[in-house]
């Protein structure tokens, strides 16, 4: 190495000096901090203006990571006045921090506002990770809006969380902001992602589960209200009239069951989630099997999900068993929020069938949104840190509507679409859609293969489809057909339809190539999804 990395390491001095919100905000605030490892005891210290002073001892345990051990502590004020300003500081008797603020939430509250960020770690040095930037961009939205209750993350906080030296960049590069300004983080990839060795180059790159770090830094941050052993990268809290469920990457299954025990017993007129991983993505190459089917029922009990990771912004319909609708009565918006630290997406995004609303972020921009509550209406703007305003819409409740209007598409009889990761087959398929025979769909895989990026070779009665590493040949008017020489047998036989093309089984097309698809009704159009992530490109002889 030709330098040192900047580790960022604890003092005897608090730092990494957080506000969060972990029980009722009308009575309660949490406050975390950071010392180092001599440091064994600390306690907050907190006041109304003009106020006597009251002092809570802070839970303190060392924190073990792969540069240092220090001590993280938390310390929640409890029997808090609603909509009251409190000052405090923290630390022990022979270091403490400056005076902060923050501020509690009103009684009977139904208008407030807060903002929603996603993907603000920062990959330009793993050795010295470089928040200024993010720190000037969050401070002027903040000066712009003073009245924002506070912060939501849609994940990937840091760009590898399973290491401290990334966590201290993070920290520092929002002080300033989270010291009175409640943060309140989901729990990204990048966040529970580690390398078995990080200097002096990555080497072996995993995922922990749970997220260790993650929940060690942040475990009395929260509320411990998620399921057991995965706690707090699952968790939710109130505010207003709102209910915030944060989803963690991890065991979707077991998540799924705890958020619709947890869901059924709120009864606020809002319900937002915020899980890291768009399910209605806009990637030419990613998948939504990490979180769907797995977690579909409680997502579908949701308002709006926000969602990160791809870098970019999109806004759904209403969407509710792959169906599109026009009221959001009807079913969820899926809200991706863009990235907040001018990170463009490292691959190729592109609009959906189920986006109303689009925006490849590909420009050195970052993003943000300012969600506004006010009773029975939600209204969401998403602008760019140079200005410009990327989608600005109102949820309405009362007239079960949502402005500006967006018609989602519903395609005529006989001319069902097939969508493949969400996007039309567009010119090729035209002429092409799938059919129904005796209660099966047949589609045109061979167009469809080419489409992706496949290779087709029409012969007579024969047709030969090659993509994701599989070749399959297909016969006209027989249910035999070969996958890469193996014989096999068709749910159906192939037959020829419209332009005189083959139409294979649906089904079959699925079990050979690891596809699934489903028909949305409503719409008209089967969605076929892989989980493969590669982008097929013909081979050039």
């Amino acid at each position: 190495m030709d330098r040192m990395p900047n580790y960022r390491l604890a003092t005897e001095k608090p730092d990494h000096i957080m506000v969060s919100i972990s029980g009722d905000a009308k009575t309660s605030m949490t406050v975390s901090w950071r010392a180092d490892r001599k440091t064994e005891s600390g306690y907050l210290e907190y006041y109304e203006k003009n106020g006597c002073k009251f002092r809570v001892n802070a839970v303190t345990k060392p924190f073990v990571s792969d540069v240092d051990t220090s001590s993280l502590f938390w310390a929640c004020a409890k029997n808090l006045k609603p909509g009251t300003r409190y000052y405090y500081t923290c630390g022990n008797d022979l270091n403490r921090s400056e005076e902060y603020w923050f501020d509690t939430e009103e009684e009977n509250l139904t208008k407030f506002r807060f903002l929603a960020i996603s993907d603000h770690q920062k990959d330009n040095d793993h050795y010295n990770p470089d928040y200024s930037y993010l720190n000037k961009f969050l401070k002027r939205i903040l000066s712009e809006n003073e009245d924002l209750k506070f912060i939501l993350t849609a994940g990937d906080n840091t760009n590898c969380g399973q290491h401290e030296i990334q966590w201290n960049a993070m920290f520092e590069g929002l002080e300033g902001i989270i010291e009175h300004l409640p943060y309140m983080m989901t729990c990204g990839n990048h966040d529970n992602r580690g390398f078995e060795f990080y200097f002096p180059e990555e080497v072996n790159r995993y995922y922990a589960e749970p997220a260790e770090f993650f929940n060690a830094i942040l475990e009395h941050s929260y509320p411990l209200n998620g399921p057991e052993n995965w706690r707090p990268e699952n968790y939710s809290f109130d505010y207003g009239n709102a209910h915030f469920t944060v989803y963690g990457v991890n065991e979707p299954e077991l998540v799924n069951e705890w958020s619709l025990s947890d869901l059924a017993l709120t009864r606020k007129t809002w319900k937002f989630g915020s899980y890291h991983f768009p399910m209605y993505y806009s990637g030419s190459n990613l998948s939504n099997d990490d979180g769907f089917p797995m977690m579909r029922e409680c997502f579908e009990k949701q308002d709006v999900i926000f969602s990160g990771h791809e870098h970019n912004f999109s806004r759904s319909y209403p969407i509710k068993n792959e169906e599109l609708y026009e009221k959001p009565s009807q079913g969820t918006v899926h809200y991706e929020l863009g990235n907040g630290h001018c990170n463009p997406p490292g691959t190729k995004t592109c609009d959906k069938i189920w986006h109303c609303s689009y925006y490849p972020q590909e420009e050195q921009v970052s993003a943000y949104t300012i969600v506004e509550i006010d009773g029975n209406k939600a209204k969401f703007t998403s602008g760019l840190d140079d200005g410009r305003i990327i989608d600005e819409c109102v949820i309405d409740k009362d007239n079960d509507e949502i402005i500006p209007r967006r018609l989602p598409p519903v395609f005529g009889p006989g001319r069902t679409r097939m969508i493949f990761k969400g996007m039309d087959c567009g010119l090729c398929a035209a002429e092409v859609p799938p059919i129904k025979i005796d209660g099966k769909w047949f589609i045109a895989f061979g167009t469809l293969c080419t489409f992706i990026g496949g290779s087709t070779v029409r012969e007579k009665g024969k047709m030969t489809t090659s993509v994701y590493g599989k070749s399959a040949v297909f016969y006209e008017n027989s249910d035999a057909a070969e996958v890469n020489g193996e014989s096999i047998r068709l749910e159906n036989k192939v037959v020829r339809a419209n332009a005189g093309q083959l139409y294979v089984p649906l089904d079959s097309v699925c079990n050979i190539f690891g596809f699934k698809w489903a028909y949305a009704a409503h719409n008209n159009f089967i969605s076929i999804e892989t989980s493969n992530e590669s982008e097929p490109v013909p081979e050039q002889p």
